[in-house]
């Protein structure tokens, strides 16, 4: 669709930058300097106007994107609307509250589409704290702090005049309400709202309107916010676009309201008295582009819609930003005008939020198209699981480990993908983890259990006894720990609360030579007592762990059931390319137990120098040569710097080069 700019400034200067990746061709650009409209328009072919009306009379485009100076956002999207163009305006939409409201009804009377600008709630970092807000975990949200520092803008806009004139309410605190407002709905009321009139001596500009603002903001649905938003605080302050909201269990904290992209550390999260830890998004940085508003607005243009959904949301910002300044200006609280306008729901799909709405999950990523055509043409349907789980298993070394505050740190990084077993002897303590405050509801967990080798025969009862255990009425998969049965030892509860010589009693019986005590049990006999499971409503889904090429074929020849899951060893030097290629064509998830645990592997010359390429560590690279290939590697750690990093990792995008060089790390010595 072709469009045009109606003004060539820095901001307009942004916007243009997306052009080469976008659907939009640039027509015309308008400024009252003409120098700068033909400078901006000569590297787009566009022609240059001086007048707005002008250029609507001469060009054809049906979009008008308004990157005007603040005070004349309204007047421009007025005279265009008046035109019979759509039109994406920078904010704010007016500096008024009655003005917004009619420049939306003028647009849905000629139905038209008018959108404005901050699209941070679309961008990924805030789309991840979002998830946060609606898995659960925070509990009952009542109380947050907003910060816009703006900063002196003298000191870094070449034309600070139409930031003076305004001031930070209605430039900088547009970001944070804009966020808050679109996931919590309307502000209700402004109290305590002051107006300071702060600004160095020295300056030969100063505001119009008062350089620092400060008042606290009622949502309808959700908490009390206090924001502050100054154009005297340095925008390089430590709060320079932050929001933190504290919730009855637990808080997060987004650095920064308005961005475009998700860095590791951008949201951090801390629950129920824990400290906080980052919660890096588990996906490739994906940057948005200034241009995706007005190229949505475009899209929806071209498939009959006329939207308005953001303007109306601009529209009530701009009636808080008018409610604050009356507050401050009366000494008393103040009700907002608000227009009907669409907020995103604080719910959280199940496991893990894409990027966006209609993005693959990050575990399903660029690099694996092949995977995703043999899911589509096999024998099950692929369960959607998180880039990376989080494994539970407290044997490390040699030794038990307590795992229950690194799962506990895990939950908090944003982990979703809890693998447990009854094994493992710590069911019962992650049942009191589940079922404190600050951990996420059960449907946004992705929750692994398996049976042990001594249950083959007692399958329902070691099934049951795990929920018990962990509190909840069915896992999303249950695994077959080992292909081999051993003797039956009665219920296997509470492990981790026994003595370490009365577990391995219990959990490897030997016979009297020292070996494994074995019982003859077939496999498929085990697995149909694994189906019977599913049948029940014990377990949504199968898997099986540690199997060779042959066993999985056993099970698949006869299974009612297949397993949804294939969990193995697997790390470069353990590819286990054949048994990952087989299980994708049946359309069966593959997780990868130990991927970080190999001899030597994160002291691996090829591993180091690809870390060293990409800026991360070896093991980055090894979580993440998994994520690459569609499998879910499981990694476990005590240290919450690694906890983070690890899931960090699935951010990391190897280049072909990096595969080739991957590849020739297989070693026949692993193979079992």
């Amino acid at each position: 669709m072709e469009c045009a700019f109606v003004g060539a400034g820095a901001v307009a200067e942004k916007y243009a930058a997306g052009l080469a990746d976008s659907s939009l061709e640039l027509a015309a650009v308008c400024d009252l300097d003409r120098e700068r409209a033909e400078a901006l328009g000569a590297d787009y072919g566009a022609t240059a106007y001086e007048e707005v009306d002008s250029m609507l009379s001469a060009e054809s485009a049906p979009l008008v994107v308004n990157l005007t100076s603040h005070t004349a956002h309204a007047t421009v999207t007025d005279r265009c609307l008046a035109a019979g163009r759509h039109v994406w305006s920078e904010k704010p939409l007016a500096l008024d509250v009655e003005r917004a409201f009619d420049l939306v009804a003028t647009a849905e009377r000629r139905g038209l589409a008018l959108g404005c600008a901050p699209i941070n709630d679309r961008c990924d970092a805030q789309r991840h704290a979002r998830w946060f807000l609606g898995d659960g975990r925070f509990g009952t949200v009542r109380l947050g702090y907003a910060h816009a520092h703006v900063g002196r803008v003298t000191d870094w806009h070449e034309s600070p005049d139409s930031f003076l004139d305004v001031g930070p309410l209605y430039d900088g605190a547009v970001y944070p309400l804009t966020l808050l407002v679109s996931w919590f709905g309307p502000v209700r009321n402004v109290r305590n709202a002051a107006a300071l009139d702060v600004w160095p001596d020295r300056e030969d500009s100063a505001p119009t309107r008062p350089p620092h603002v400060e008042a606290m903001l009622e949502f309808e649905t959700g908490p009390t916010v206090r924001l502050t938003t100054s154009f005297y605080v340095p925008h390089r302050a430590r709060e320079f676009n932050s929001l933190e909201l504290h919730g009855d269990d637990g808080s997060l904290y987004l650095a920064d309201s308005g961005a475009l992209a998700a860095d590791r550390a951008t949201v951090s999260v801390g629950g129920n008295g824990r400290p906080s830890v980052a919660a890096p998004h588990p996906a490739p940085r994906q940057e948005r582009s200034y241009l995706d508003g007005p190229e949505q607005l475009a899209e929806a243009v071209e498939a009959g819609g006329s939207p308005t959904d953001s303007a109306r949301r601009a529209a009530h910002v701009v009636g808080v930003c008018n409610a604050i300044e009356a507050a401050a200006a009366q000494g008393e609280d103040v009700e907002v005008r608000t227009i009907e306008f669409e907020t995103g729901a604080l719910q959280s799909p199940p496991v893990r939020p894409p990027a966006d709405a209609t993005e693959p999950m990050a575990a399903e990523r660029a690099g694996s198209e092949q995977m995703h055509s043999k899911l589509e043409r096999g024998r099950t349907a692929a369960v959607r699981l998180p880039p990376v789980g989080f494994g539970c298993s407290r044997y490390r070394d040699g030794e038990y480990v307590d795992r229950i505050g690194s799962i506990a740190t895990a939950l908090d990084t944003g982990y979703r993908l809890l693998d447990s077993a009854e094994l493992y002897g710590n069911e019962f303590r992650i049942g009191d983890l589940l079922d404190s405050p600050g951990t996420p509801d059960r449907e946004g967990l992705f929750l692994v259990g398996k049976v042990w080798n001594t249950n083959h025969e007692h399958v329902a009862e070691a099934c049951r006894g795990s929920l018990a255990e962990l509190g909840i009425d069915a896992f999303d998969s249950y695994l077959l720990h080992w292909p081999a049965a051993w003797a039956y030892q009665g219920p296997l509860s509470e492990l981790a609360s026994k003595p370490p010589a009365e577990q391995e009693a219990l959990t490897f019986p030997t016979d009297d030579e020292g070996e494994p005590a074995t019982v003859d049990v077939p496999l498929a006999a085990t697995w149909r007592r694994m189906e019977r499971l599913v049948d029940r409503g014990l377990t949504r889904t199968l898997g099986v762990c540690n199997v060779s090429l042959g066993q999985l074929e056993t099970i698949l020849d006869s299974a009612r059931v297949p397993p949804a899951i294939v969990q193995v060893e697997s790390h470069p030097y353990l590819p286990r390319t054949e048994l990952v290629e087989m299980c994708h064509e049946h359309g069966i998830r593959v997780m990868a137990h130990s991927p970080l645990s190999a001899p030597g592997l994160l002291d691996e010359p090829v591993v180091a120098a690809i870390a060293e390429e990409h800026g991360v560590t070896p093991a980055a690279v090894a979580v993440a040569f998994h994520v690459d290939r569609g499998v879910v590697p499981i990694p476990a750690s005590n240290d919450p710097d690694h906890v983070v990093d690890n899931l960090a990792a699935a951010r990391l995008r190897l280049t072909d080069a990096d595969r080739e060089r991957l590849v020739t790390l297989a070693d026949p010595e692993f193979e079992r």
